[in-house]
């Protein structure tokens, strides 16, 4: 049994997560801000039915704080749900990143994204600065959006005494390019 949260708060500057994992009767809790260096403690529990009640508690106790349940990284087990819904918030905040318009909609939107999409290491927010133009927006919009394309193969028809033809493949970015590449613009 393992989670993972996360605490955003562009305006605050704050970028934490909280993970915790049962393996037996242990419970290995980390926290600490995203892309840095976590903390970690073991709890040693008298058996695996406590360390989960623990876990459950400390779960609990996070969610109460404002904690999300989230993923270390964008990869294949992120919900289709929540890639159209990334999508989405990005054309709620694109009219605030071209008219310079850093409100309450703009805020509330950017929390949501970053709850969905995790940042890279050592990203610090500042909500003036996550996204210097439109172009960025487009470039992760390009990105969500090549996660839900899902491309014929390419058969190559081959003419009785033709050599084949080169074929141009359809680019896919693989979820491992979306993760180092996602916030090139930082």
């Amino acid at each position: 049994m393992e989670i993972y949260l996360v605490y955003v708060d562009a305006i605050q500057n704050s970028n934490k997560f909280w993970a915790a994992i049962v393996e037996d009767g242990n419970l290995t809790v980390q926290w600490g801000r995203v892309g840095y260096k976590a903390q970690t403690k073991i709890h040693t529990l008298a058996n695996h039915q406590r360390a989960i009640a623990k876990f459950h508690n400390l779960v609990a106790e996070k969610k109460s704080k404002g904690y999300s349940e989230s993923q270390p990284e964008i990869d294949a087990s992120r919900s289709v749900a929540d890639i159209r819904r990334a999508i989405q918030l990005l054309n709620i905040i694109r009219p605030a990143v071209v008219n310079m318009n850093f409100g309450d909609s703009y805020i509330s939107a950017l929390n949501e994204y970053l709850k969905i999409v995790p940042t890279p290491l050592g990203m610090q927010i500042n909500y003036h600065r996550v996204y210097r133009t439109v172009a960025d927006i487009y470039y992760q919009q390009e990105l969500l959006n090549s996660l839900l394309a899902t491309p014929a193969p390419q058969v190559p028809v081959v003419a009785l005494g033709h050599a084949p033809e080169a074929i141009t493949e359809i680019k896919v970015v693989s979820l491992k390019t979306i993760s180092k590449n996602f916030w090139r613009h930082l």
